[in-house]
Order: structure tokens, then sequence, then C-alpha cells
């Protein structure tokens, strides 16, 4: 069984989540807020000391026909941060429609309230996770 931290990455706030690898789920941590996408690294820092995740999962903002953008470099670079700072393993996960996912699983859960920016952010996470999941073990 291992652990899997994902990150949903962006330039103001980065969603986190954790799900393990035998259920295939995760569950919405919390989000950081970043500052041209860089966050407070000893928030992440005392998440990962708590998780103790086997893998770190980030993101990869990809335009909707594959190709890669700006964020998609920014979400590379930040994955390879969290690998060098922290020494955990890391593996991308296309993203595509995971905010957009997250806003109807949200609005299913609580309607317009449970529509803000963490939450989404959030629960973006647990949805690379999920999708992570599904493409290694065919869930």
């Amino acid at each position: 069984m291992s652990t899997v931290m994902g990150f949903d990455f962006g330039t103001k706030s980065i969603g986190i989540a954790v799900g393990q690898s035998i259920t295939g789920s995760a569950n919405p941590l919390t989000s950081v807020k970043a500052q041209d996408g860089i966050p407070n690294w000893d928030d992440i820092g005392k998440l990962i000391n708590e998780w103790k995740p086997d893998l770190l999962v980030i993101g990869l903002p990809l335009n909707m026909d594959g190709t890669e953008q700006e964020m998609t470099q920014r979400a590379r670079k930040f994955a390879n941060r969290l690998n060098g700072r922290f020494g955990v393993k890391i593996a991308t996960q296309d993203e595509r429609l995971t905010t957009a996912d997250a806003k109807a699983r949200l609005f299913e859960l609580g309607g317009f309230k449970a529509l803000t920016k963490g939450q989404v952010d959030a629960v973006s996470a647990v949805l690379i996770v999920e999708s992570y999941f599904e493409n290694q073990y065919g869930a």
C-alpha cells in the first residue's frame, strides 16, 4: 500500500490532497497560498512530514489538444522543486478538466456555498490523484 499526495499547481493557490493506492481514492487536505507559483515550502513540508507520502503527483495543465503551455512548464518546475526539497518520488498527471469536474462534484455535495477557491483547488488535487490511480491500476 502506498500513500500518494496530489498537487493542483497554480500561481496563487496550490490544492493538496492525499490518497491511498489500496483504495484508489483520495481526500482533499487543503490549499496553500502561493506568490507567483511559489508556496510557503514550510507548509508543504509539514504536510509531507505528517502524511509521509511515497509519491507526489503533480497535475500537468495541458491545452485541450494535449500540447503544452506556459503553466505546463511552471508545474514541471514545481514538481522538480518538490523532489529536490523533500526527496520524494514525483509523477505528473494530465489535469485537463479537473477544475470543472471539481466544481461539479462540490456543487453536488453542497451547492454554490461549497464552491470556494480553496475547496475547488483541493478537490482538483483529489481528481488528479484519482486519475493517476486509474491510469496506473486501471481502476
